[in-house]
């Protein structure tokens, strides 16, 4: 069980702890990017209030007690300690104005997805179980605006706008991975950059690839959607192994 200790006039903490452990984890699997890449999480109920991390902080470094509180129709919020960078603002701000199902929302350049969208067809075809569960699950971005200020954030959070899709490849950037909680998300960004190397690998053999039918691969989407509790499990475990490990993570 993840030891924490509540600090004061912390609130959601239980949500601080979990996004803090996602940073680590994300640093850990080498997807992060030096001291850029943003996480957040909605704390009210429309989702323009969010927890993100502090500028510029090393994900392997950032603790609960860390994550600012973010307000994304207050710019203001720029000018507060440790504030945001404009990119940040403007991508996540965006976001949470425009799609409030988007309740987390993480974005990397991950390798292998990064690749993926590099590549002038980046869609991922279902060529395994963890591709198969992305199957009319994602969307692409072809219209990268360079550095995702306000309005090139406005413009992405336009994409997401259907629940159904949660993946945002974005074309010579990134990916974009929303959900309703920290362990969904972070287990949606997990399996995603898993499906993408597979695919980048796959590609590189040189040799055809094995598709699954449309049928196959829609069931597959939906048995995994259904599959119970994994999102939650698998955050757990990696907190446990962070607090066998001592880290300070949860303070």
């Amino acid at each position: 069980m993840t030891v924490t200790t509540l600090k004061p006039n912390m609130d959601h903490w239980s949500e601080r702890v979990d996004l803090a452990a996602a940073f680590r984890w994300t640093a850990r699997l080498n997807m992060h990017e030096g001291v850029a890449n943003h996480f957040s999480l909605a704390i009210s109920d429309d989702g323009t209030r969010f927890l993100m991390n502090p500028n510029q902080m090393h994900f392997a470094r950032i603790k609960a007690s860390d994550l600012i509180v973010v307000d994304a129709n207050d710019p203001e919020t720029l000018s507060g300690p440790d504030a945001p960078d404009p990119t940040a603002w403007g991508l996540h701000g965006g976001l949470h104005r425009h799609c409030p199902h988007a309740r987390c929302a993480m974005h990397v350049h991950s390798i292998h997805a990064t690749v993926l969208a590099s590549l002038a067809d980046s869609r991922l075809p279902p060529i395994d179980q963890n591709c198969a569960t992305f199957f009319n699950r994602y969307v692409i971005d072809d219209g990268y605006g360079g550095l995702a200020f306000e309005d090139e954030g406005e413009r992405c959070a336009g994409l997401l706008t259907d629940p159904r899709k949660k993946v945002m490849i974005m074309g010579n950037h990134g990916v974009m991975v929303i959900g309703a909680t920290v362990a969904e998300t972070f287990n949606r960004l997990y399996y995603f950059e898993r499906a993408a190397e597979t695919y980048i690998r796959a590609l590189q053999t040189g040799q055809p690839l094995r598709v699954l039918s449309d049928e196959i691969a829609e069931k597959t989407a939906r048995e995994l959607e259904d599959y119970p509790e994994q999102d939650e499990r698998h955050l757990s475990e990696l907190k446990a192994i962070l607090d066998e490990e001592g880290s300070d993570y949860a303070r």
